[in-house]
């Protein structure tokens, strides 16, 4: 049969990741803002953790922790019916002192001890902040400050606020025996998105340069008197990949002493390359720990619209910055309930044939989770693509995966287009003992369509093998 009909996919160990001496650190999703919302069931509890952290769902391994801000009780403008994350202090304004409540974030520690579970021994928590508490602030509100271009904290805060995180890891570390390995103390605070009294609780100014540097250094410092002096400092989860950039290179010397980990968020992809090679210059880890969006990819795709949007990006990420691991924002978006939650609405259910965030819906109605093509998607990529393994940049619709260990090869491959197209994968350069080629589909929709699909297995010839990448469709391929 000759070649000419087939688009050749060369998988070359030349382009594998050096990120983290080549080791991928998983995958996962932030807490917040779902796990406030459904924690308070302990059916919902174990239903999202079996299906985003087990081996029998998406078997994700990260979980981000947000170490909630809490708000003055006086305020009603958190509307959004999972983004008010209760404050973990207790503030006596009269001495200006505060006391501390274990339980007041019990939703989504409840989620997150069950999620843990699920995890097993890749388990990897990171805990992180979306605003200092309410009191430490500029304006008193953990929204943001007045003036969303200026920094929220006061100034005389930074030891209070990194101790107030040391607390909380030190709580969850110790007492409830859940291993906290790294700690971001902001979330995208070089923007002026995040402003006093808005519906929600998600971010913090803090000035590129001195501010940050100063509670990157804090961080550390509360970190190591509390005992946890192996919990890796992070900076500085901004919005995007030049925002990053810019940020790193204003640290202090001292900031970028204390720092094992940058971490960036994907929402602006302009300087991702240059991200990603900074990275590579200067010798630090890299992880993508934050994105999703609304958009759709394909050809009358339908229900995988979404899906192979999604797919793309992680796709478009990972050639782009190299990271050891890949988090998305949240995995539940959306929630159907007739009575809403604290005297505030839910947004309902998502068009599954429009773009949309989450990878589920959660039914608090029905007591279930509603799952859509985006997550049978990501664990095209999740299950397969494991920690340990080393990630190989192919091009803009395949990357692949190598265990150097067991020589266990895997390949992720989306065909955005309607008609089927004919593939021959060269991995002639490495060692794979056996000829089989197990192979992983999912396509069309929830009700008729592929889930995780087990399709008809193929050989290798030669150090190749050929396949057809179904139209619409997200293909793995996994070689032992």
């Amino acid at each position: 049969m000759s070649t000419d009909r087939f688009d050749i996919v060369t998988v070359s160990p030349e382009n594998m990741s050096t990120t983290n001496g080549g080791k991928f650190q998983g995958w996962g999703t932030s807490l917040c803002w779902w796990a406030n919302r459904v924690g308070y069931s302990d059916s919902l509890a174990r239903q999202t953790a079996e299906l985003f952290f087990s081996s029998n769902g998406l078997d994700m391994n990260i979980m981000r922790y947000n170490i909630g801000g809490g708000d003055d009780q006086t305020h009603r403008h958190i509307t959004r019916t999972d983004s008010a994350i209760p404050g973990w202090a207790v503030y006596d304004e009269k001495n200006d002192t505060w006391t501390y409540d274990c339980k007041a974030d019990y939703n989504q520690l409840n989620v997150l001890t069950h999620a843990y579970k699920a995890a097993g021994k890749d388990a990897y928590v990171e805990v992180f902040s979306n605003s200092p508490p309410y009191f430490m602030t500029v304006s008193g509100c953990s929204s943001g400050n007045a003036d969303p271009a200026k920094d929220n904290l006061k100034a005389d805060r930074y030891e209070d606020f990194a101790k107030y995180m040391a607390d909380v890891a030190s709580y969850i570390n110790n007492d409830l025996g859940i291993k906290v390995s790294s700690v971001s103390p902001m979330n995208e605070p070089g923007t002026d998105f995040w402003w006093a009294n808005n519906w929600k609780q998600e971010g913090c100014h803090f000035e590129m340069g001195e501010s940050q540097s100063k509670i990157i250094i804090e961080t550390a410092k509360a970190f190591k008197a509390a005992g946890l002096s192996d919990v890796e400092i992070v900076g500085s989860d901004e919005t995007g990949c030049g925002y990053q950039y810019k940020a790193y290179k204003l640290y202090s010397d001292e900031a970028k002493s204390v720092l094992d980990r940058i971490s960036t968020h994907t929402y602006d992809e302009t300087d991702s390359e240059k991200l990603g090679a900074l990275a590579k210059t200067e010798g630090f880890n890299l992880w993508m720990s934050e994105v999703d969006g609304g958009g759709v990819s394909g050809e009358d795709a339908g229900e995988m619209g979404a899906a192979l949007w999604y797919a793309e990006k992680i796709i478009r990420d990972i050639n782009a910055l190299s990271p050891s691991a890949w988090i998305m924002w949240q995995a539940i978006d959306s929630h159907i309930s007739k009575e809403g939650y604290n005297g505030n609405q839910d947004r309902g259910m998502v068009d599954v044939n429009g773009g949309y965030w989450g990878l589920a819906v959660a039914d608090h109605d029905n007591d279930t989770v509603i799952l859509t093509q985006k997550y049978y998607t990501m664990g095209q990529f999740t299950r397969y693509i494991r920690p340990g393994m080393t990630l190989i940049h192919i091009d803009e619709s395949t990357i692949a995966a190598y265990d150097k260990d067991t020589h266990k090869l895997v390949i992720v491959a989306v065909n955005s287009k309607a008609a089927d197209k004919s593939c021959k994968f060269d991995i002639s350069r490495f060692d794979i003992a056996a000829g089989i080629v197990q192979t992983v589909r999912t396509s069309g929709d929830m009700e008729s369509g592929e889930h995780w699909a087990e399709i008809e297995e193929t050989n290798t010839v030669s150090g190749c093998f050929t396949a057809v990448l179904k139209g619409n469709s997200i293909t793995t391929f996994i070689l032992r």
